[in-house]
């Protein structure tokens, strides 16, 4: 445990901090009551103990619990929203996910992540959008946008699947990485798409200069709270404040990052990486180590809960049978579309060290989970846009298909291929 008196000064700024950021949250959540908060935390743990016995994803059966819970009038007011996810949810999934990845095997497999989180997500979102125009009738505005919002891996999704499932090593990290970085290409493209569809004036400059600004931009701030927020722990042996530092870093890298038009995902990500690596080994005590580490494991646990649950509350409103052939039609295309975002980029790595075996990559194609993060842009979509209501419901269609179809299979695909760890597969007297 490393040894360092405690200074007032630092106490009070990080309580200065800790306050600020909790004002800040509360003016998004101002419908998350206690009694909400009570009803979900229950729901979270009702569903964690069914799960575990039954042996179905956890995230499965939240949304099933959300759509059964939709038609009685005790069902929360808290509403799935882009400000919900993007300020409140989204950080602390971000930041504990990023904890425990290793610094060497990132670098190392980092070509590979970038090439499937960029090209992968430009390709991806070019065959969806043609899919949409060509099968659905859509218009070429309503599809680009629809096949860019669609086109990333949802962090939320994937992370707490391969969870579920017990995956670890190279496959997790490629996997879990891809959809964190993704993001970046994603919601620049976006951004852009949505420019354009609305009637701005874009230039190539200017999309080349916000798109590197939201990129690294995003990874500068990140680094820099992280930096300072290090330079703060080593200060301090109290694992309460170590703790607060953590939140802070957690949620003001994000926010800062966003209020500055630069990626929240990449700020967020670069300060748990940061903090995974040269802070928990050396600037944390070791009961702030143990806190913290516990501390943000519980923390995703609520996130993805609400997350999950309030999928299904809005699920239960979707009119899929009015639009039921135009959500085939998308589930059809996002599916082909990432497998040309897997199949084809792997084959460039077929003769190096970055190699990956057939079955990594059929797992790299059916675990390409939609969920939290498209549901955000679709929501967020501004509510004039013609093609809006079109666009939501396709987006919350192939949400369930990835829910439902891929989260349920995913195990059985992992054991048949041989990549789920032994330790990992439950045995017939229930034991795991």
């Amino acid at each position: 445990m490393k040894n360092v008196d405690k200074q007032p000064g630092t106490h009070v700024f990080t309580c200065l901090l800790v306050y600020l950021l909790t004002v800040s949250l509360y003016t998004y959540l101002m419908k998350l009551t206690i009694e909400t908060a009570e009803f979900l935390l229950l729901i979270a743990a009702l569903v964690a103990m069914v799960a575990r016995r039954i042996r179905i994803p956890y995230t499965v059966i939240l949304v099933v619990t959300g759509i059964a819970l939709s038609f009685f009038p005790f069902t929360p007011e808290m509403e799935l929203s882009k400000e919900l996810i993007f300020t409140a949810l989204l950080p602390p999934l971000i930041f504990e996910a990023t904890l425990f990845i290793r610094w060497r095997e990132l670098i190392h497999n980092l070509p590979v992540i970038l090439v499937f989180a960029t090209v992968g997500v430009i390709l991806s979102a070019l065959f969806t959008s043609a899919g949409m125009v060509y099968l659905a009738g859509w218009t070429w505005q309503s599809a680009a946008l629809f096949g860019i919002l669609i086109a990333a891996t949802d962090p939320v999704s994937v992370i707490a699947t391969f969870k579920d499932a017990g995956v670890h090593g190279r496959l997790r990290l490629l996997v879990e990485a891809e959809s964190l970085f993704n993001d970046a290409t994603a919601a620049v493209g976006f951004g852009v798409v949505l420019a354009f569809v609305s009637g701005e004036n874009v230039s190539l400059s200017t999309t080349l200069l916000n798109g590197t600004w939201s990129i690294f931009g995003g990874l500068f701030i990140g680094a820099v709270c992280a930096g300072i927020v290090l330079w703060l722990t080593s200060t301090t042996d109290d694992h309460l404040v170590e703790l607060a530092l953590s939140t802070v870093l957690a949620y003001g890298s994000f926010l800062i990052a966003e209020d500055l038009h630069a990626s929240g995902v990449l700020s967020t990500l670069t300060a748990g990486i940061l903090i995974g690596n040269f802070g928990l080994p050396t600037a944390y005590s070791d009961k702030g180590r143990a806190f913290i580490m516990d501390f943000w494991e519980f923390i995703a646990f609520i996130a993805n809960s609400i997350i999950f649950f309030l999928i299904g509350v809005r699920e239960a409103y979707q009119d899929f049978l009015n639009a039921i052939s135009v959500v085939i039609v998308a589930v059809i295309v996002v599916t082909l579309g990432r497998a040309l975002a897997i199949y084809p980029l792997s084959a460039l790595f077929s003769r190096s060290k970055l190699k990956m075996e057939k079955n990594h990559q059929h797992i790299l194609f059916w675990g390409g989970l939609r969920g939290a993060l498209a549901l955000a842009l679709a929501l967020g979509l501004p509510e004039e846009l013609q093609y809006r209501e079109q666009i939501v419901t396709a987006a919350f269609g192939v949400v369930a298909f990835s829910i439902f179809v891929q989260g349920l299979t995913m195990t059985p695909l992992l054991r048949k291929l041989k990549v789920l760890p032994s330790h990992s597969i439950p045995q017939d007297d229930g034991e795991e």
